[in-house]
This record gives C-alpha cells, structure tokens and sequence, in this order.
C-alpha cells in the first residue's frame, strides 16, 4: 500500500515555473514506478509524465517534452515535477499516481492515487 499526498499546486502567470511535490508513505516507496497525471477543466484525465523506482529512466508526454521534467528522491519517499515556461493550457488539477510497473504508469491506470493539487496559469 502506498498513500501519496501532492503539493506545490497555486495560481502563476504565463511563462512562469512551479514545483509539485508527492509524498508517499510506505518503506517500499522506492519499489514503485511513480507518474503524474493531470486534468484540465472539462477534459479527461490525461498522462504527463513518469519515472522509474531507480530514477533512471523518464517518459513524457511529447505536448510536455522540455518544459516538464520528473524526479525522484527515495530518501525522502518524494518525487517532483518541475514546471517551466507554463502556459494557460497547463491549468488542470495534477495528480501523482504510483504502481510497480512502470509501464501500467506509463500506458494504463496505476494502482495508487493522489488527490490531487490545482495549477491555475493565468495569461
């Protein structure tokens, strides 16, 4: 079992940058693949980007190729989502989600589920 609980979600201008932050608790957080997700008002939930339990591998949505960038710190059961150059159609609700494959975070639905955090880009 792993809870995961977001943060570093508020209101930025256009071109501006945030840090989300997921923390997990569980010893076995290191285990897991870890992923973040988002949905914008109105829209499906849609994939953004994941990361092996190791920290050696990253995957991205190609619309967020550049200007996202995942992380993870075992040590501290934390993984990070940096945001740069943030637009207006980043403005969704961002969720951490955590399985032990990384390919169900990457293609399909993880097994664990954070509540989420809101991103308002204003322009």
């Amino acid at each position: 079992q792993v809870q995961l609980v977001e943060s570093g979600g508020g209101l930025v201008q256009a071109g501006g940058s945030l840090r989300l932050s997921c923390a997990a608790s569980g010893r076995t957080f290191s285990s897991y693949a870890m992923g973040w997700f988002r949905q914008p008002p109105g829209k499906e939930r849609e994939f953004a980007a994941a990361i092996t339990w190791s920290g050696g591998t990253t995957y991205y949505a190609d619309s967020l190729k550049g200007r996202f960038t995942i992380s993870r710190d075992n040590a501290k059961n934390t993984v990070y989502l940096q945001m740069n150059s943030l637009k207006p159609e980043d403005t969704a609700v961002y969720y951490c989600a955590a399985d032990p494959t990384f390919r169900t975070v990457v293609t399909s639905t993880p097994a664990y589920w954070g509540q989420g955090t809101q991103v308002t880009v204003s322009s």
